[in-house]
């Protein structure tokens, strides 16, 4: 089997405070391969961001890894000092595509000043070589006037256009992975559209790994060919995107499907909320809003089980229906 290019299991998330301390993270598990797309699915406040920090290695000074692994291309990334991570993995071979377009980009400099600095930093090569490069991608990304947006403020361009630069400075210097943090989110629906199409459309061309991040089942629906479902810190399931979104195995995805205007008529919430890492229920973490739950889910975690070839999910339902 080939090694994945991103792969983490196990992984948990502290951060110590006056309260105590919180498991931000406790459970999470992912496989992407390259040339596909994995989309992370959750609420607000399930820690989908938290697994951004953790892979990149820029979690806040309270938080700390305290189990589990995180391996890039067979490498295990928690062994890698700042220095290291730095030179050798952000920027150059994973890459961020932000969630805001106008809050990336800095307003003062122009767009070639900023692209050709980080490329100066994380590239091999000369500024006329960065340069072409830039250019290349401001065609593949389909910017108008390529040439003349390396002199132009980020002002000057419209939403889908400081998305589209994103998206160019994240591939500038040929990265393996790409992490993208719900990159749609601040577009009109038209736009949106054009840079999903985009987004898979270079995933295809290049063969790279793309970590899509997103609360949108539509958008997973379109872009990714697997998914995997977080709540509350933990991956309750995952799967191919097909299979799981027409037959979705754990009630809390059941849940958010339900939410979507797509699969419900009028409007759909999940009662309750998301609970603090602080004061997480015992059992599994879903069964205070879960209307499918069985007792023991009040006090035994559950664990994980593959009801079919990949896919897992983590339910004592399906445990009793095992």
């Amino acid at each position: 089997m080939a090694v994945p290019t991103l792969a983490v299991s196990g992984l948990r998330v502290a951060i110590r405070g006056d309260e105590g301390v919180a498991r931000i993270l406790d459970h999470i598990a992912l496989r992407l391969e390259a040339g596909r797309i994995l989309g992370v699915v959750g609420e607000s406040g399930c820690g989908k961001s938290t697994l951004i920090r953790a892979i990149l290695g820029i979690l806040p000074p309270a938080a700390e890894v305290a189990a589990g692994e995180i391996l890039f291309e067979g490498e295990d990334l928690l062994a890698f000092s700042e220095a290291e991570l730095n030179r050798n993995v952000r920027g150059s071979r994973i890459s961020f595509i932000p969630q805001d377009p106008y809050l990336a980009l800095n307003p003062l400099f122009t767009i070639g000043a900023q692209l050709l600095e980080t490329m100066r930093w994380h590239a091999p090569g000369d500024r006329r070589g960065h340069r072409a490069r830039l250019l290349e991608l401001f065609r593949r990304v389909q910017l108008p006037d390529p040439e003349a947006a390396l002199d132009r403020h980020p002002h000057q361009f419209s939403g889908g256009q400081r998305q589209r630069l994103l998206i160019a400075a994240a591939l500038a210097c040929a990265p393996r992975l790409v992490i993208a943090d719900e990159p749609t989110t601040a577009l009109d629906v038209t736009t949106q559209q054009q840079i999903l199409r985009l987004l898979r459309e270079l995933v295809d061309d290049l063969g790279i790994a793309m970590l899509f991040v997103t609360h949108d089942l539509g958008v997973v629906a379109e872009l990714c060919d697997d998914v995997s479902v977080i709540y509350a810190g933990q991956t309750v399931e995952s799967g191919p995107t097909a299979a799981l979104l027409d037959r979705p195995l754990h009630p809390y995805t059941r849940a958010l499907l339900a939410c979507h205007p797509e699969r419900s008529s009028g409007f759909v919430g999940i009662p309750g909320a998301v609970p603090s890492p602080l004061r997480a229920p015992p059992g599994c973490r879903f069964a205070p809003r879960c209307t499918s739950a069985h007792p023991a889910c009040t006090t035994r975690a559950p664990a994980p089980q593959r009801p079919e070839p990949g896919r897992s999910v983590d339910c004592i339902l399906h445990e009793v229906a095992a």
